[in-house]
C-alpha cells in the first residue's frame, strides 16, 4: 500500500475515535443539562411544596384568628394564603405530569385541601359574618364552632395534609438522590470511557507514527548511504527495494540510476582514457615528422645556404618558426591532458621559496621586476599544481608586458576558508569582452603570427582550479595592467 494511503487511513482512525470520544463527552454533557434541568425542576417543586405548607398554616391561623376576633385583617390573610395556594397547585401539577406516584399525592393533598375549605372554612366564615345580626346567629355560630373546630376533625385533617405533603416532599428528595446516582455512575462510565479512548488513540497515534517514521527513516537512511556511496565513487552499489510504496519505487528507481550511471561512468572513463592515449600520440607521433621536417630544413640551409635566394631564406626560417609553435601546441595538449590526471601528495609547501623558484625560470625581459610580499603563508598542499597556476600567471604577466619598464607583483589575502592570491601587473590590460576568452584553450589575444603563444597556459590554470571546485577571476581595463585573483584551500601550517 502507498505511504501516502496509510498516512491518511492512519490519520482518519484516529479523527474517527477522536470524534467518537468528542460525540460521547457532547452526551455527557446533554445527560448533565438534563440532569441539571431535573434537579432545578425539583428544587422548585420542594420550594412549591413548602410554600403551600406555610400557606396552610397561614389559613389555619387566619380562620381561627378571624373567627376569634371579627378582625377583616385574618380574613385577607386567609384569603391571600388560599388563592397563592391554588396557584402552587396548578404549578406543581405542570412540574409533575411524567411522576405518576407524585401526581396521585397531589391530588389527594387537592382534594384534602378542597374539604378543609368547603368543610370546615367558608361555613365558619360565612357563620363568623352574620353572627353580628341577631343573637340567634351568633348561638348558631358558637354551636357550628363547637361542631367543626372542637370536636378535633379539622384538626385530624390538616394533620393528614401535612402527611401528605411530607410524603411528596420525601418521593421528590428520593428522585432527586436517584438522580444525582445515575447521573455520578454515567458521569463515571462516561469518564471511563472517554479516557479509554483517548489513551487508545494516543496509543494508535504513536504507534502509527513510530511504523511511519521507522518505515520512512530506514528508506531514507538506505538512500542515503547509497547516494554517499555514489559521491565517494562506488557506482556499483545498489540497495534493497522492496514494496509497493513510494519508497520502494523510489529504490528502484536509484538502483536504475546507479546502473546507468555505473555505465556511463565506464564508458566515460574508456572514453578519457581513449582522449588521453590520443593526446598522447598525437603530441608524441606528430613530432617526429615536424622533427624530419626540421632536419630536411637545417640540411638546406647548411648544404646549399649559397644557392638560395634571400627570400627562400625569409621562408625557409618562417617554416622553422612554424614547426617550433606546432611543437609548442603539441606540448601544451599533452600538459592540458594531464592536468588532474595525477594526484601529488600533500606536502609543507613555503610560497616564498616555491615563488623564488619559479623566478628562476621566468624569461628575461629587460625592465620588469617582479616583487613577491615578504609574509607569504606556508602550505599543507599539494605543491606542483599550485607552482604550475603561479608560473602559468607570472610567466604570463612577463609575456604580455609592453612598456620598457614595469613591475609585477605576488601578494595574498587571508579570508575564513581560503586563501586570494594576487598576481598583477602594470601591462597594456584587457578588454572586459575577452575576460572569459582567454581562458579557453588555444585562444590568445595576440596575432600568431606576430606573438608567439600557444593559449594553453591560462587553460591549464582554469582546470587546475575548476578540478578542485576553486575560483578564478579577472580584473582589468584597457591601459590600467591586470590582476588574476585565485583560491587555495586554508590549510594553512604555522
Amino acid at each position: 500500500m502507498k505511504i501516502s494511503y496509510v498516512i491518511l487511513f492512519s490519520f482518519l482512525m484516529i479523527l474517527l475515535l477522536f470524534a467518537a470520544t468528542t460525540y460521547i463527552n457532547f452526551k455527557q454533557s446533554e445527560k448533565i443539562n438534563e440532569n441539571h434541568e431535573l434537579l432545578a425542576r425539583s428544587s422548585i417543586i420542594l420550594k412549591q411544596s413548602n410554600r403551600f405548607q406555610r400557606n396552610i398554616l397561614n389559613m389555619v391561623s387566619g380562620l381561627r384568628g378571624y373567627l376569634l376576633t371579627n378582625e377583616v385583617f385574618f380574613i385577607q390573610s386567609y384569603d391571600s394564603a388560599m388563592l397563592e395556594n391554588d396557584e402552587i397547585l396548578d404549578e406543581l401539577s405542570v412540574l409533575i405530569k411524567d411522576s405518576v406516584q407524585q401526581k396521585n399525592l397531589l391530588d389527594g393533598i387537592l382534594e384534602l385541601n378542597k374539604y378543609w375549605i368547603n368543610e370546615f372554612a367558608l361555613p365558619l366564615i360565612e357563620a363568623r359574618k352574620n353572627a353580628t345580626v341577631s343573637d340567634s346567629s351568633m348561638n348558631a355560630f358558637n354551636k357550628l364552632y363547637r361542631a367543626k373546630l372542637v370536636t378535633g376533625m379539622e384538626k385530624e385533617i390538616n394533620r393528614s395534609l401535612q402527611q401528605k405533603f411530607k410524603e411528596f416532599s420525601n418521593h421528590e428528595y428520593a428522585v432527586r438522590e436517584q438522580q444525582k446516582l445515575a447521573l455520578s455512575s454515567f458521569i463515571q462510565r462516561t469518564k471511563d470511557i472517554s479516557f479509554s479512548l483517548t489513551l487508545f488513540s494516543f496509543i494508535a497515534g504513536m504507534a502509527i507514527a513510530i511504523f511511519i517514521a521507522t518505515h520512512i527513516s530506514s528508506g531514507i537512511v538506505k538512500m542515503v548511504h547509497m547516494a554517499d556511496s555514489i559521491s565517494k565513487g562506488e557506482y556499483t552499489v545498489s540497495m534493497k527495494a522492496e514494496g509497493k510504496d513510494e519508497l520502494g519505487k523510489l529504490g528502484r528507481s536509484l538502483n536504475n540510476m546507479a546502473g546507468i550511471l555505473s555505465e556511463n561512468i565506464s564508458l566515460l572513463q574508456r572514453k578519457n582514457e581513449e582522449l588521453n592515449q590520443f593526446a598522447y600520440i598525437v603530441s608524441h607521433d606528430l613530432k617526429a615528422p615536424l622533427r624530419g621536417i626540421d632536419n630536411v630544413v637545417t640540411w638546406i640551409q647548411e648544404d646549399h645556404m649559397h644557392e638560395l635566394s634571400p627570400k627562400v631564406v625569409e621562408y625557409l626560417e618562417l617554416i622553422k618558426g612554424r614547426i617550433i609553435r606546432a611543437e609548442n601546441l603539441l606540448n601544451g595538449i599533452l600538459s592540458y591532458s594531464r592536468v588532474g590526471r595525477e594526484l601529488q601528495p600533500n606536502e609543507v609547501v613555503d610560497v616564498n621559496e616555491l615563488l623564488e623558484e619559479i623566478q628562476g625560470y621566468l624569461p628575461e625581459k629587460p625592465g620588469i621586476t617582479l616583487h613577491i610580499e615578504k609574509n607569504m603563508p606556508k602550505l599543507f598542499t599539494e605543491k606542483l599544481p599550485l607552482m604550475q597556476v603561479f608560473m602559468n600567471l607570472i610567466v604570463n604577466a612577463y609575456k604580455y608586458h609592453t612598456k620598457a619598464n614595469g613591475s609585477v607583483q605576488v601578494y595574498h589575502t587571508k579570508n575564513d576558508h581560503y586563501y586570494e592570491f594576487y598576481v598583477e601587473d602594470d601591462g597594456p590590460g584587457i578588454s572586459k569582452e575577452y575576460h572569459k576568452k582567454i581562458f579557453m584553450i588555444f585562444q590568445t589575444l595576440e596575432n600568431r603570427d606576430s606573438f608567439e603563444s600557444t593559449g594553453v597556459g591560462l587553460a591549464i590554470v582554469k582546470k587546475i582550479l575548476d578540478d578542485r571546485k576553486l575560483t578564478i577571476r579577472l580584473n582589468s581595463e584597457p591601459g590600467t595592467g591586470s590582476t588574476f585573483i585565485f583560491t587555495w584551500p586554508l590549510n594553512e601550517i604555522v
